[in-house]
């Protein structure tokens, strides 16, 4: 149909916010488990020739759903030791929450909403220089994080830099510049504040994506006509 999902590297993990500053005690009890889980599923698609990833996950979704299991998934059920992988991931879903600092009953809607919420924060953060790689030693072994001092001086206007961002060409890649030009401003921006950080472009041009990311409730629209992130 042309809407199918798809999975894009780039959009789907480069950009994941995965939890950071992890105790290594507990990133050691994440690989321990998902280690045995790994060895569990092998052993048994090695033991069972008529048994398949799809097929194992497909009883493990019946369970979670609570629904009666005909004799044919009963059988797969037993022969693929469904009830070790249900451990395996319950105790996975309970230690990563663990590392996201929050709590282990989370809803998938409440999971998600969190994570697009860490998104924009870590979108924040990149834009000022503070890159939290998964694995620096290999990604970025020569990146320093950013030394950063301010000084209080009341509140004062925002300062953007004039021109600095090329103006991106689909809407969704304009949508995502101008959140994160909103997510690094520290006060909220009016549109031609907005429109200053991209090349050649004015409010008029800014101002339909700003209400769109209002209307989609990734930006606040204030009183005085500005925006916040």
């Amino acid at each position: 149909m042309g809407n199918d999902p798809t999975y894009n590297h780039s959009d789907c993990f480069g950009k994941f916010p995965f939890p950071a500053d992890v105790p290594e005690p507990l990133k050691d009890k994440i690989r321990t488990e998902a280690k045995a889980l790994d060895a569990l599923r092998k052993r048994v698609l090695a033991e069972h020739e008529d048994l398949t990833l799809t097929k194992l996950y497909n009883i493990l979704e019946a369970l979670r759903e609570g629904r009666v299991l005909t004799e044919a998934e009963r059988d797969m059920h037993d022969r693929g030791l469904i009830t070790l992988i249900r451990q395996h991931h319950d105790t996975i879903d309970s230690l990563v929450a663990q590392a996201y600092g929050w709590p282990t009953d989370l809803s998938d809607a409440d999971i998600l909403t969190r994570l697009v919420e860490l998104n924009k924060e870590r979108a924040s953060e990149e834009a000022k220089g503070l890159v939290r790689w998964l694995r620096p030693e290999f990604q970025a072994p020569d990146y320093q994080t950013p030394v950063t001092q301010s000084l209080d001086l009341g509140e004062v206007a925002p300062v953007m830099p004039d021109n600095v961002i090329p103006w991106p060409g689909s809407l969704p890649e304009q949508v995502s510049a101008v959140q994160q030009v909103l997510s690094a401003a520290a006060a909220p921006l009016a549109p031609q504040d907005v429109a200053r950080a991209f090349k050649g472009k004015r409010a008029s041009t800014v101002r339909p994506v700003l209400d769109a990311l209002a209307g989609i409730g990734m930006a606040r629209r204030l009183k005085d006509g500005r925006y916040a992130a």
